[in-house]
């Protein structure tokens, strides 16, 4: 095997390894799954397309597309040193699908000196081209808990039928799943786009704010504006070169927990008065509910193992069933 051959072959390992090293075995899945893809590439050539035949039908996992715009400058000066990965489009024999590599296809889109993009095409169905790109995504040290989050809520919005799938794909405990999709939720896709990725805030501090959301009776879209406010103020200073080190987003979500805070004080006066309603099945205390403010907390302690492994996995189904019952009701 030539030098060359070799080094276009080990591409798509060296992505692995970018950034921050994600947990042993969740190292472990994301290359088996990239020297899957890397494995499945016709004959590890590395092509160059016309960014306009590649379709970009995938899960969407950043919100900052700043950083889009130093990868196009990086490009145009530099060259395209790492190729995307494609994959045939199944109807269209003109046609890609894009596997991974947004940020590079986006950056050549987007830029008026270069006109193709440098791309390794796999032979790949859904499912493997799924958790190559889960791979690629979360093994980056720059996706923050709020684009994992987002990501999660949008496999699961896209027809996962379970929690316990996206964990299996997501290589994280079901748990992890369930907190970071009632987290997605709870901040909603626009405010979260309004906030951006803030990287360095993590699962705790939003975890705070979508309970202090639960609690208030803010509208979500008086909250976007702040953060925007926030973001285009900093966008200013940033180009003035005042407080560089400050990043937009994290101050955005900062300006939004303060604003939040300050309603639900104004609001109740003290802390929410809460009500808690124990209960039982089959004559046995298995935990209680209790309801604060708008929000509603299910605890559930004592619970066969079983039941509770059926009940976490069928939770949205369940939860739609009963909020159909409701309407139909009231």
């Amino acid at each position: 095997m030539t030098d060359s051959k070799k080094k276009r072959m080990s591409m798509l390992d060296s992505l692995a390894a970018a950034g921050t090293p994600p947990a042993p075995g969740s190292m472990m899945s994301s290359n088996r799954a990239l020297r899957s893809a890397r494995d499945a590439v016709d004959a590890h050539h590395v092509w160059e397309l016309d960014p306009a035949e590649i379709q970009d039908e995938r899960y969407s996992d950043r919100l900052d597309p700043k950083d889009v715009h130093d990868l196009r400058a990086s490009i145009e000066q530099n060259g395209q040193t790492v190729p995307i990965l494609v994959r045939r489009h199944p109807t269209d024999p003109n046609r890609y699908l894009l596997v991974y590599g947004r940020r590079r296809l986006e950056a050549i889109r987007a830029s008026d000196k270069v006109n193709k993009v440098r791309a390794l095409i796999a032979n790949l169905d859904d499912t493997a081209a799924l958790r190559a790109q889960v791979s690629e995504n979360t093994g980056r040290r720059d996706l923050s808990y709020i684009e994992r989050a987002l990501f999660a809520q949008e496999l699961l919005d896209s027809g996962f039928d379970s929690q316990a799938q996206i964990a299996e794909v997501l290589n994280v405990t079901r748990s992890a799943v369930s907190m970071s999709i009632s987290v997605a939720k709870a901040i909603g896709t626009g405010l979260a786009h309004a906030i951006g990725p803030a990287h360095g805030v993590g699962r705790p501090r939003w975890e705070a704010l979508a309970k202090e959301l639960g609690d208030s009776r803010i509208e979500i879209d008086d909250l976007s504006r702040v953060a925007l406010d926030v973001r285009a103020k900093a966008a200013v200073n940033e180009q003035a070169e005042e407080d560089p080190q400050v990043d937009p987003s994290v101050a955005a979500f900062e300006a939004v927990a303060r604003h939040v805070r300050k309603s639900v004080s104004s609001t109740f006066g003290k802390k929410p008065r809460s009500k808690t309603t124990a209960l039982v099945i089959d004559g046995a205390p298995v935990g209680a509910i209790k309801r604060s403010g708008r929000a509603l907390r299910l605890d559930l302690t004592d619970v066969d193992d079983a039941f509770a492994e059926w009940l976490d996995a069928r939770a949205q189904d369940v939860l739609e069933e009963l909020h159909d019952r409701w309407k139909g009701e009231t």
